[in-house]
């Protein structure tokens, strides 16, 4: 088992990690190998001003190392932004394991990475994301205490998908409040773009108040399950965004909203569970803009998963994570009404509130 530890001093445009585009003033950057697991993994540390860095794992078969290495850092950024914005006392962190997790996962290489985990002895906790499940965080819990998100049988806050999902749904509540005039999703027409465990959820929810829900995945066994259990209408990958909808709820993997998707959209809102929707911050979130495109920023929305298993840390139990996860509402009504206030974007007041936080925070200590 080996280690390389980067640590932030300087930045050159050369340098394919400092120099990289998402760097951001990353305070680590951690490369974990183990020959005997397979194990290949980064480990971003972006910013511990408000507390210990805490962000899922995410095993995924990457085209290549530099896709790893990018995904890892515009990752553990959003956290740091995503804890800010919810007033948790946490930094941001976000950890990749490179590889198709049917293939390569197994309990040894769940602790060989929870041993990378621990080396850091708290700067970075980790938690489940996609490619992962709460028994692997079990298993990681069993040779490190820097993990959350375990089974609730384990004195856990358990699969913290429930929770993100909520908090998607209350977001999308407040931009449909801001948008329409009432915060009513029935018989709204709501695209779902991935139906993993957070998608899948985010269906149920929407099921229940009556929406019009159409679901996308490029898993078709899964598709046609959610379809059947909820009665939801299956849209071709193809055809997402010359689609008839309200709101496009963007659940899987980030960058879908681009050059490309946007002047297809049709929508009114863009609310999703996915990291990092926009492809480039500044100029995907103006194009929203200028079409008239409500987007409620996805850090603040999706981060009912990092209030689940903060619980564990900071020792609340579920009525406060429901509370917690619920001011999303009001957090995301008052981001919108700043934006068109100051006559920004949704994303730039939103990373204006977070950023102010931590600046205030570092000037205390």
């Amino acid at each position: 088992m080996s280690t390389t530890v980067i640590t932030n001093t300087t930045t050159t445009t050369e340098n394919p990690v400092f120099g990289h585009s998402s760097f951001d003033e990353h305070e680590q950057v951690v490369f974990c190998q183990d020959k005997d697991t397979g194990l290949k993994a980064i480990i971003g540390v972006h910013n511990t001003v408000l507390g210990p860095a805490l962000g899922g794992t995410r095993m995924y078969a990457y085209q290549n190392e530099s896709q790893a290495l990018n995904d890892v850092l515009r990752l553990s950024r959003g956290m740091t932004y995503k804890a800010a914005i919810t007033n948790l006392n946490l930094g941001g962190g976000k950890a990749v394991i490179i590889g198709n997790p049917k293939q390569l996962k197994t309990p040894d290489l769940m602790r060989r990475f929870g041993r990378f985990v621990h080396s850091l002895s708290g700067t970075y906790y980790t938690a489940e994301d996609v490619g992962m499940e709460t028994e692997d965080m079990d298993t990681i819990r069993e040779v490190t205490p820097f993990v959350t998100g375990i089974s609730k049988n384990r004195g856990g806050a358990g699969n913290p998908s429930p929770v993100t999902a909520y908090g998607v749904y209350m977001g999308m509540k407040a931009a449909a409040k801001y948008t329409y005039g009432s915060d009513r999703l029935t018989g709204k027409k709501i695209l779902v773009e991935g139906v993993g465990h957070v998608g899948e959820e985010l269906v149920r929810l929407l099921s229940e108040e009556d929406a019009n829900v159409y679901i996308s995945d490029i898993n078709t066994d899964k598709l046609l399950e959610v379809q059947e259990k909820y009665q939801a209408i299956i849209v071709d990958n193809t055809q997402i965004y010359m689609q008839d909808m309200d709101i496009y709820a963007p659940c899987a993997l980030g960058a879908t909203l681009n050059d490309q998707s946007i002047p297809q959209l049709k929508a009114s809102i863009v609310a999703g569970a996915a990291n990092n929707q926009l492809a480039d911050e500044n100029l995907h979130g103006k194009m929203l803009q200028q079409r008239g495109i409500v987007y409620a920023p996805d850090f603040l929305i999706n981060a009912g998963g990092i209030i689940n298993v903060n619980a564990e840390i900071a020792g609340y139990g579920e009525e406060e994570i429901t509370q917690r996860t619920e001011n999303i509402y009001h957090t995301t009504l008052d981001i919108l009404q700043k934006a068109a206030s100051d006559r920004t974007t949704t994303l730039t007041a939103a990373m204006a509130i977070a950023k102010e936080r931590i600046i205030r925070r570092k000037m205390m200590n």
